[in-house]
Order: C-alpha cells, then sequence, then structure tokens
C-alpha cells in the first residue's frame, strides 16, 4: 500500500456482549424495506438520507497507481466491471492487510458496522479488511450467524411477502437475470443463521459513494473488486459476526 495501514480496533472484549444478539427477523427487514424496494427493485436498497461513517470524507484526491491497479476494470468477469472511481474515497476504506484485532479465528469474517469495516481473518495473524457500506439506522443487524454459501453473478429474486405488497416486482418473482443492472453485482454471499436464510448477503456495489456510509436496507456491500477478493478468499461456512 501506498500508506502506513491504520491499527486495526480491538473487539475481543466488546464482542463478548454480542454474544446474546441476533439478527433481525424477516418481517422487520421486508416491512422496514419494502418502500425502498419498490422504487428501487433491489434487495438490498438504497435510503435517501445516507449516514456518514466518522471521519470520511468526500475530498478527491489523486489516485496512486498500486490502488488504480487494485480498483481496475475486471475484463475477464461474465460480464465486464469498469474501474471504480477512487478518488473520493478516504484512504482507511482501501483494502488492506493489518493484524488481526477482532478475537476471531482464522477464516472469520468480522463487519464493523460502526466504523464501516470488514474483516476476513487470515491464518498468519493478519486480516484483510475491506471498506464497506452498511445498513442504515432502522435497518442495521448484529449478531452471530455463518456465511451458508456463495454465488458468483447471482440471481436476486425478492421474497412473496413483498410481491404481495408490491405487485410490480411479480416479474421478478422467480428472479431478476444476472448482469450489469442487477442489484446484487457481481459475486454475493448468503447469510444464514443455524438453518434459517436471514435475507441478507454480503455482495458487491459498484456505486462508490455508498462505501463508508449507512446508506442500503440491511446488506453489507463492498466495491465489486473487493467482493471478487473476498468471495475468491472465504469459504462456504465460515462462521460471521457483526458487531
Amino acid at each position: 500500500m501506498h500508506s502506513k495501514a491504520e491499527p486495526a480496533p480491538d473487539y475481543s472484549t466488546s464482542i463478548k456482549r454480542h454474544f446474546s444478539m441476533t439478527i433481525l427477523n424477516r418481517r422487520a427487514f421486508l416491512a422496514g424495506s419494502a418502500a425502498l424496494i419498490a422504487s428501487t427493485l433491489a434487495g438490498c436498497a438504497t435510503s435517501a438520507s445516507p449516514v456518514r461513517a466518522q471521519g470520511s470524507t468526500q475530498a478527491r484526491r489523486s489516485v496512486p497507481p498500486d490502488v488504480a491497479a487494485m480498483y481496475a476494470a475486471v475484463l475477464d468477469d461474465e460480464y465486464p466491471i469498469r474501474a471504480s472511481n477512487m478518488e473520493s474515497i478516504p484512504e482507511q476504506f482501501l483494502r488492506q492487510e493489518v493484524p488481526n484485532t477482532t478475537g476471531e479465528p482464522a477464516g472469520s469474517v468480522l463487519v464493523d458496522t460502526t466504523d464501516r469495516f470488514l474483516y476476513h481473518v487470515r491464518d498468519n495473524g493478519m486480516a484483510t479488511r475491506y471498506g464497506v457500506g452498511i445498513g442504515a439506522a432502522g435497518f442495521s443487524w448484529s449478531g452471530r450467524a455463518h456465511i451458508a454459501y456463495k454465488r458468483s453473478r447471482p440471481r436476486w429474486t425478492p421474497p412473496s411477502d413483498m410481491i404481495n405488497r408490491h405487485p410490480e416486482l411479480e416479474i421478478y418473482r422467480y428472479g431478476m437475470e444476472p448482469g450489469p443492472e442487477n442489484p446484487m453485482g457481481p459475486r454475493a454471499l448468503y447469510i444464514h443463521q443455524g438453518n434459517k436464510d436471514t435475507l441478507y448477503r454480503i455482495h458487491g456495489n459498484e456505486d462508490e459513494k455508498t462505501i463508508g456510509e449507512a446508506i442500503s436496507s440491511g446488506c453489507v456491500r463492498l466495491l465489486p473488486q473487493d467482493i471478487i477478493h473476498l468471495y475468491d478468499n472465504v469459504r462456504s461456512g465460515s462462521p460471521l459476526l457483526v458487531v
């Protein structure tokens, strides 16, 4: 990296306080996101009222060559992905290797909804840290779960309850085909708690303005290049903690 990595927060104490937390139930998610879905046709819709992470800025800056290369266009994917515009993304949200202070074992994924980071813990005492966009106030969630499986170029399928409230979504009852317009982006990780699908996802989104913000209705968003990197390195079944 062109700059020194920031020290990762120590979560080993605070994580213990989250053992009793559970992911928001399906009814709360559907009720809260229905209005957003009606206008955006996205399972993880964008709110009109972003909440910026502390210390986040939109000041434009020059992009070092190593960062430009990391977030360059991906032309060998099923659908080509444009280069991400990194001029306005704060440096702390760039993908980087940091010491593992999460208290979680190797292979785990931890999402910090306060500082807008996702950590993938490696087996060398380090963790890969990604900048993310997370659920806005009222849609945020926390607790322990696991990544049940992952999909390349996933379909987006609205739940039946959502279609019942918004008949215009009927055309997607059996899923929206993968492609540039699909709101799930190039890759997605599916979050389950026990055997139950929580309806939350970790997925890609090409809108750079979402990184470091709380503007979605629950899902965790990464830049396309970052979700591909995470997808390629994380295993299905990996434990997940959201704090």
